[in-house]
């Protein structure tokens, strides 16, 4: 009986030893290059662009996303829609908003304001059902 279960501790062991170097997680280029030190090596670093600045500037890289044709140059300015420049803006927060009077808020700033103050709700509800 003692010998029986040596034996399948012993295939028990084996076993998970397999299962550990099959599970094991290996990268290709690291099984082939082999590591000198801690830190990276000199072919680690990140490789300088050959693109010259005076193309850099005026051209959007990776803009282009059919399979003819080039990037987009960068227009001037007064080139572009005036909405384009308020996309950045930043917008008031739902508390800056509870705070000004309702009545002179202007129209898409109201209609923030509700959407915000509905979605706070639905997450204020959504946490209370969630306690009980």
């Amino acid at each position: 009986m003692a010998m029986n279960c040596s034996r399948s501790l012993r295939s028990l062991i084996l076993t998970k030893e397999a299962i550990g170097i099959v599970g094991q997680r290996t990268f290709a280029a690291g099984a082939k290059a082999k590591k000198s030190g801690k830190g990276g090596g000199a072919g680690d670093a990140p490789k300088a662009s050959s693109l010259s600045k005076e193309i850099k500037s005026t051209t959007v890289f990776c803009g282009n996303i059919l399979k003819e044709g080039t990037d987009p140059k960068i227009l001037a300015d007064s080139e572009y829609p005036d909405w384009l420049g308020h996309l950045l803006d930043k917008k008031p927060a739902l508390s800056e908003l509870r705070r000004k009077n309702i009545e002179t808020l202007p129209y898409d700033d109201l209609k923030r304001l509700v959407k915000l103050d509905n979605r706070a709700r639905i997450k204020e509800n959504n946490s209370v059902k969630a306690k009980h």
